[in-house]
């Protein structure tokens, strides 16, 4: 009889899949996740000053792999879809699913819903970095890469991004940490003053650069734009962000331990100084590598985590590829809507996210307010 009803007492897990096992759930997950991105796809590269039937844009994407070979390779049909627009949509995928899979990692490892790269600082950190080195204005010769033959080499950005990135992840995480455990509040608030600090000096590399064709580069690039992205960016971040991922999905048991508690885990042999700091270090390897090729894009590691979480539950072992391919998903969908909204015209993908992001998070902040004031 106790045992039946301690059976009966027991909590039920909170999300709409638990019921299924985990190869069940990452199968089904996955498979619709693709699904709809393939649909993002063909509606992102319908739509544009030009407007091409989904049927086109379809058999143009299988003709370009293969698959297909019914269309005139030198229409313009076919070459809009897969030269002027597939590889921006590429780009999107890519920086789309590095911002959802380091938003996850975060989550779990600060055990809060509201952790995010741009909420917490990570992306201001990379931005800063990444606009210091475009500008030359407050560095001078200490990057000494403003003259001989590294003056173009192509990984002074990423890796600014990603020294940003560290630093500012290290920052926060050490602001927030109260007895070893990180503390909710002090995480939100370090964040904020991270964000407005950087942002403000920011502004002040851009005022003093001399270069004005520098300037409108890096204000087009700081509030999130995929505008002009091109094959050269997606290849500068493609190998960056895939050893990321793959590092953090053997990472997924560590992580869940540690969501139960860090004394759990340790007792349970992982090494927690360490693992924080691996994880710590391949999310803000992701997040930089993201931010140095579309700029600052707000909430994506918000939205899509926490959306998927509650269909399958809160286990990274399908949680993070899930939250990959959902990410790259809602990222070329928001691009799609940026450049549809008010065309001819298009907006930047920052300012889409911005929109669908900030709602969400007041309502994620409402909804954990008791917890927040309890710390």
């Amino acid at each position: 009889m106790a045992s039946s009803l301690n059976a009966a007492e027991r909590p039920r897990a909170a999300f709409l899949l638990a019921g299924m096992g985990i190869l069940p759930r990452l199968l089904l997950i996955c498979g619709a996740l693709l699904l709809l991105l393939l649909a993002a796809m063909v509606y992102a590269a319908s739509v544009g000053s030009t407007s091409i039937p989904y049927r086109d844009v379809a058999e143009s994407l299988l003709q370009y792999v293969g698959l297909h070979h019914s269309l005139d390779a030198g229409s313009a049909t076919y070459r809009i879809v897969t030269v002027v627009r597939l590889p921006g949509l590429m780009v999107a995928a890519l920086v789309g699913a590095a911002l959802a899979c380091a938003g996850a990692v975060m989550q779990g490892l600060f055990r809060n819903p509201l952790a995010d790269p741009g909420i917490i600082g990570i992306s201001a950190g990379a931005s800063f970095s990444v606009v210091l080195v475009m500008t030359q204005a407050a560095a001078g010769d200490l990057w000494l890469l403003t003259s001989g033959p590294l003056s173009n080499a192509l990984w002074r950005v990423p890796l600014a991004a990603f020294v940003g990135a560290w630093l500012a992840a290290l920052l926060v995480y050490g602001l927030s940490l109260q007895q070893g455990r990180t503390n909710l509040a002090a995480l939100l608030l370090a964040g904020v003053a991270l964000n407005s600090v950087l942002g403000a000096l920011t502004s002040v590399l851009l005022l003093r650069t001399s270069d004005a064709g520098a300037a409108r580069s890096v204000l087009s690039w700081v509030v999130g734009s995929l505008e002009g992205r091109g094959w050269a960016y997606f290849r500068i971040a493609v190998w960056p962000i895939l050893i990321s991922a793959v590092l953090l999905l053997l990472y997924s048991r560590e992580l869940n331990l540690l969501t139960i508690g860090e004394e759990s885990a340790q007792s349970l042999g992982v090494n927690v100084s360490r693992v924080r700091l691996i994880l710590l270090a391949l999310s803000s390897l992701l997040t930089a590598s993201a931010v140095s090729v579309a700029g600052t894009i707000a909430f994506v590691g918000l939205v899509v985590p926490h959306i998927l979480r509650l269909i399958i539950g809160p286990d990274h072992r399908v949680l993070l590829p899930a939250s990959l391919i959902g990410g790259a998903a809602f990222l070329v969908f928001a691009d799609a809507l940026a450049r549809s909204i008010i065309a001819p015209e298009t907006l930047p993908v920052g300012t889409v996210t911005a929109l669908v992001g900030g709602p969400f998070f007041v309502f994620l902040l409402w909804r954990n307010r008791r917890r927040i004031a309890m710390l």
